[in-house]
């Protein structure tokens, strides 16, 4: 008998639509759970939308809905968005369901039965012309500590504080603009400190990343304190069991929806048993994939509450980073906070599965998305490498041997290399790190490349005596390719599906890689991907560009922004010597550069036209940065950024490292 496996992603907030962020979680599981599946175990995939808090309530006040109207629609738009990105959930449910509601209670009066839970009278910051109290996000001033303004009421963006919404130097009210009062409020808590010795030994059991573990180590050191599980009426949510204006607060029923959206899934007609999956002793697994930003929810709050009612904790808690475009943030006003529905419109969600997964290494690095590199990986692997075996060997089995493959494999050491490569992919699908699972299969199709190549299939047709050894090669190179359309199965579902109907075969196994298809009839070959047109990509961006009326969350920040140190150290200096330089036609400011880094070349545009001639730069030691993603301009793509300082025209001075300095060496 397979694995019994339960996964769940983060729940979407239910206040708008689905965009690269919420994608890079959702198909990084789905690929999780496909490659489960392919492999044979029992793998169920839930989630939710997470509906309650005053955020839900006043976008709805908003629209002149109910709250229950408005996340109603929200789901069913995240529904289709998700489809659309080829990622099934199980069941797809809400957190406002007598499922959340039921559970909820069920462990809110277990933790109380236990003495978990204790009232608290504290101050909150209250907004007198709208008569609430504010949540965090709702409430803006300046930092406690480093003094930045414009700062939220739980943490600064700047200097990485977190602090509590009381902490803000002149607080202000988002919803009102007027300054908030401090107003007494009873709380109930959750008295977390208790589980901290079990949390110290949980989370050092492998059931995190280590980095994970290592951040989870300086809360847990530091001490913890008792959870706030309240919220003040008005709220959206569900009203704690014995009040009547005391609300569960969204990150104490958020997570039980997991649980919900299971308990919906059985409901809905699945022979499974609830308590299978969620008893203490259960044999089952529970995976959550989860963004490094809420680790300590899932991580610190989450087991300590299930411990405390009685429930299993996760196996493992899959964290990853957050996405960058081009190397910053994501930005309405540059175009590149890009909608899943408005991506849907210009290109192939399998493009964005596939450069995805390019990206996750099972860790909880950040992860840029470079459109040139995108265009250039999708059109270089999908198309040059991996679908173009099919298409150059289909067309001979087809015409000249009525689409039957051969009866013997032509070379079975190739083969067998295809074989042997089987349990090395599946333990980086099962760590997570599809990144090295991808440059494995595109190596093996380097392999099945070259073998083409090496055998001419379309010169060796011409000699009629040699027919049977173009079926014997195009053959190999048919089973070569349905192998990497096996282990791609779990990245690029559609993809597969059309090589099954290609191939004449039953749904992929993953054990189908062990026997080749021989004297097998294949059906007519038709195309499996196409090429990503850079063009297509230029009208995404400008269409979410258009969608921006707003100037957005996440605005172009000014150009005397302020960077932590963590920014600073993300930038990697070298020393380059400049090998060539050139004008360019058209430009009247730059200068091409050829640089050479000790182990590769570089081509870099600088703008120093009005300060050096090109000829004077050759042989020239410079400083580059080296991380800089590559930019493509008018003229070509800029590969890097020489470093230069001055107020402008003729005073630009290049910076040079000192005597001693050879071109690819680090600057620290």
């Amino acid at each position: 008998m397979g694995r019994r496996i339960l996964v769940t992603s983060a729940l979407p907030y239910a206040n708008g639509a689905i965009h690269l962020g919420h994608l890079l979680e959702h198909i990084q599981t789905d690929i999780w759970v496909r490659y489960q599946k392919l492999r044979g175990n029992q793998c169920i995939y839930v989630c939710a939308d997470d509906t309650h808090g005053a955020g839900t309530m006043l976008k709805a006040e908003e629209e002149g809905v109910s709250p229950e109207v408005f996340i109603e629609r929200i789901r069913k738009e995240h529904i289709e968005d998700f489809k659309g990105f080829l990622i099934e959930h199980d069941n797809f449910h809400t957190t406002h369901s007598e499922e959340t509601r039921e559970l909820s209670e069920l462990i809110y009066n277990k933790l109380n039965d236990r003495g978990l839970i204790f009232i608290k009278k504290i101050e909150r910051l209250y907004d007198p012309e709208r008569q609430m109290f504010l949540a965090d996000r709702f409430v803006k001033g300046q930092c406690p500590r480093c003094g930045s303004d414009d700062q939220y009421g739980d943490n600064c963006d700047l200097c990485g504080a977190t602090y509590d919404a009381t902490d803000l130097k002149n607080p202000r009210s988002l919803l009102s603009g007027a300054t908030p009062e401090l107003k007494a409020s009873e709380h109930y808590f959750f008295d977390l400190a208790q589980y901290t010795d079990m949390l110290k030994s949980w989370t050092t059991s492998g059931a995190v990343q280590p980095e994970v573990a290592n951040k989870l180590a300086e809360w847990l050191d530091s001490g913890l304190r008792a959870w706030d599980i309240s919220r003040d009426a008005p709220y959206f949510g569900f009203l704690i069991p014995g009040t009547t204006d005391k609300y569960f607060y969204v990150w104490m029923d958020a997570p039980i929806g997991y649980m919900a959206s299971f308990k919906h899934y059985i409901k809905s007609g699945n022979d499974l048993a609830f308590d299978d999956f969620w008893q203490v002793d259960s044999d089952a697994e529970l995976h959550h994939f989860i963004g490094k930003d809420i680790v300590n929810f899932h991580a610190l709050f989450w087991p300590a509450v299930l411990e405390g009612a009685g429930f299993r904790k996760p196996t493992r808690i899959h964290a990853h980073g957050f996405i960058t475009v081009d190397g910053t943030k994501m930005s309405k006003s540059r175009g590149t906070f890009i909608n899943a529905a408005t991506y849907l419109e210009y290109l192939n969600p399998e493009y964005l599965r596939y450069y995805y997964a390019t990206k996750l290494n099972g860790t909880i690095d950040d992860m840029d998305i470079n459109f040139s590199d995108f265009v250039q990986r999708v059109n270089s692997d999908l198309v040059g490498k991996i679908v173009n075996i099919a298409s150059r060997c289909a067309g001979f089995i087809s015409k000249q041997f009525g689409g039957e493959l051969a009866p013997a494999l032509h070379d079975e050491a190739l083969w067998q290399k295809f074989v042997d490569a089987k349990d090395s992919v599946a333990n980086l699908y099962e760590a997570g790190d599809t990144s090295k699972a991808v440059r494995e299969i595109t190596a093996l199709a380097d392999l099945a490349n070259q073998y083409i190549a090496q055998h001419e299939p379309w010169k060796t047709i011409k000699d009629p005596d040699k027919h049977s050894d173009v079926q014997l090669v195009c053959s190999q190179g048919i089973n070569l390719f349905r192998s990497l359309a096996i282990y791609l199965q779990p990245i690029l579902p559609a993809m597969a599906e059309a090589a099954e109907r290609f191939l004449n075969v039953e749904r992929f196994r993953w054990d189908d890689v062990d026997a080749p298809l021989l004297a097998h009839r294949i059906n007519k070959y038709q195309p499996l991907f196409t090429r990503m047109d850079k063009k297509q990509v230029d009208k995404l961006i400008e269409a979410s560009r258009e969608d921006d009326v707003s100037g957005g969350e996440t605005a172009d920040e000014g150009e005397d922004a302020i960077i932590s140190i963590e920014d600073f150290a993300k930038i990697h200096l070298k020393v380059a010597e400049i090998v060539a330089a050139e004008t360019v036609d058209g430009a009247d400011k730059l200068l091409r550069l050829t640089l050479d880094l000790g182990d590769e070349q570089r081509q870099v545009f600088a703008g120093i036209k009005s300060a050096y001639e090109a000829d004077e730069l050759v042989g020239r030691l410079a400083v580059i940065v080296a991380n800089l993603a590559p930019r493509e301009m008018r003229f070509g793509t800029s590969e890097g950024m020489v470093l230069a300082a001055g107020p402008g025209d003729a005073d630009i001075f290049l910076l040079s490292p000192d005597a001693g300095a050879v071109p690819g060496m680090d600057i620290h």
